[in-house]
This record gives structure tokens, sequence and C-alpha cells, in this order.
């Protein structure tokens, strides 16, 4: 997809991955309109902002049809309008609040997006996933093999995970329903900024700190090149995708702290020094993605 005079919603706007994928897709020369319950501290220069309740129907399909002088009179069904939607609205980890409330909200605010982009014709979806599905915490529920990738059954542990599992299972109906758009789910890795990088130092004093993830981590700028590459794919149907840093939290080699930590579980292929131990392989393959970022350079 070329950016040039591009639409784009994203939701969650006002969140720690949100603000990132803001500004990397204005930086990027869309138009961009930021959809949140609470509106962000600043804005990029030419982003909009919405404030919406994405767990009212309505108010979804308004955000991705018409809104006044925000997208003009588009006929909803017309294929016209918004290019495409990122969505990154939910209640972002388990224990937050309590668990029903948790699953009802991710899944109806979802549900409710891929209907509404449904009627107004968005044919690009990209939506917020996570590591979760892959059976956090490893602690728990070890993989079956590391790295862990896309390849084996999704294992929610917790309300939000299964909120994660029915968002990518419905957008497997809805993918097809429409079998020209493509409905592209990013498992997230743990999102980080440059400010939180200063406590990893401390990790390598016991390595079962983070071993629930494999040692996993997303920089938020990188998350948002993944949502880019997302939206400017030809992918059509459904597909997920591990989003993570190339490296670990740890300054130790992943093979060692994989034998150390989970002795029973087999490595699928040569893991190099710090390599990250949650696959990105498929999203380095089918979208391009090459992460950036490392913590590494920022302490």
């Amino acid at each position: 997809m070329d950016s040039a005079a591009k639409q784009i919603v994203i939701t969650g706007g006002s969140g720690k991955l949100g603000r990132a994928v803001v500004a990397h897709f204005a930086e990027h020369g869309y138009a961009v309109t930021a959809v949140d319950r609470v509106r962000p501290a600043t804005l990029p220069d030419g982003v909009r902002f919405l404030q919406a309740d994405l767990s009212d129907y309505g108010q979804a399909v308004q955000v991705l049809t018409h809104i006044d002088e925000h997208y003009g009179a588009l006929p909803v069904g017309s294929g016209r309008g918004v290019d495409a939607l990122v969505h990154l609205a939910a209640i972002p980890a388990p224990g937050l609040i309590p668990d029903a409330a948790t699953f009802a909200n991710n899944t109806a605010i979802t549900y409710n997006l891929f209907s509404a982009a449904r009627l107004a014709g968005v044919r690009r979806v990209v939506f917020a996933s996570s590591e979760t599905l892959l059976g956090l915490s490893f602690d728990e529920t070890p993989p079956p093999y590391l790295p862990a990738d896309e390849e084996y059954a999704v294992r929610p542990q917790t309300s939000y995970s299964l909120s994660k599992a029915v968002d990518e299972e419905n957008a497997r109906h809805f993918a097809r329903w429409c079998p020209d758009a493509g409905f592209i789910g990013l498992r997230f890795s743990n999102v980080m900024e440059p400010a939180d990088y200063a406590a990893f130092p401390d990790f390598d004093a016991d390595p079962r700190l983070r071993s629930w993830n494999a040692w996993g981590y997303i920089d938020a700028r990188d998350g948002a090149q993944a949502c880019r590459l997302a939206v400017e794919s030809e992918i059509v149907g459904a597909e997920n995708f591990i989003i993570a840093a190339a490296d670990t939290v740890m300054s130790r080699a992943s093979a060692e702290l994989a034998a150390e930590v989970f002795p029973e579980m087999p490595l699928q292929r040569d893991v190099a020094g710090t390599e990250t131990l949650l696959s990105i392989d498929k999203a380095r393959r089918l979208l391009g993605f090459a992460p950036q970022h490392s913590w590494r350079d920022e302490v």
C-alpha cells in the first residue's frame, strides 16, 4: 500500500504501543486518525484525534465511516475513505480489572471493529494479538519447543489471552467472509520504551525473573514498524505473527539460558548468542520485519 494520502485509523492511540504507532505512521506520510477513550498528552503534527467508546458498535462504525469533518460524507460500503485499520485498543494485560470484564471488553471491541470494517469496505485490518497465546507463563506451561513459533496450537491461560485467542478466531472467519481482505494479528511481546531499559541489566542476577516469556520483549518503535509493514503487505486472508526484538533481555547466551531453565525443552534449531527465543522468522519472511532497536544500545 502506497502511503501517499492513505487514511489510517489507529485505535488505542494513547497507549504505550499506540503512541509509537501513531508517530510512526505520521512520519511515513499517512493521514492518521488516533482513537481512544482518553486523549494523549501530545499528538504529532497533522494527526487527528477522536474520543470514542468502541464497545458501542455505533461508535465503531462511525469511526470507520463518517464523523463530520474528519472523513466527509462517505457512503457506507463504498470502499472509499479509511484505507486501513490498526486496532490496538484493549485492556492490555491480565489482572488489571476483573477477568470477565477483561474478556468482555476486548472481544466486544474487536468484534465491533472487524464488523465495522467489513461494513465500511476497509480491507486491511491489523490488530494486536499477544505473545500470551504461546502459553505464558512458560514457567507454568512450557512451550513444546524453543524458539516458540506460530506453528503450535494457541494455549491461553488467562481471560486476557483467551480474549486474544477469540480475536484471532474471529479474524479467521471475517477473512473468510471477506475473501479480498487481510486480517493480520501481531502477537506482540512485552512492549518497552527506552526509559524501561535502565532496569534490564538487573535481570542477569536471576534468569528466572524473566523466564516467563523466554526473556522476550519488543521495542515500541519496532512494534510500530511491524504494524506499518503489515498494513503495506499484500497478505489476503488471516495470518498471525510473533513480533519480538531480535535479542533477549539477558546478557547471557540464549541457548545457555534455555538449557538451565527449561532443560526438558528441545531447541528446534541453533540459536546464536543472545538471539530471541520467540521466533520472528515468519514475520521476517512474510512482512520483511527487521527490528532496529535493542536495549543494549540504550544503557
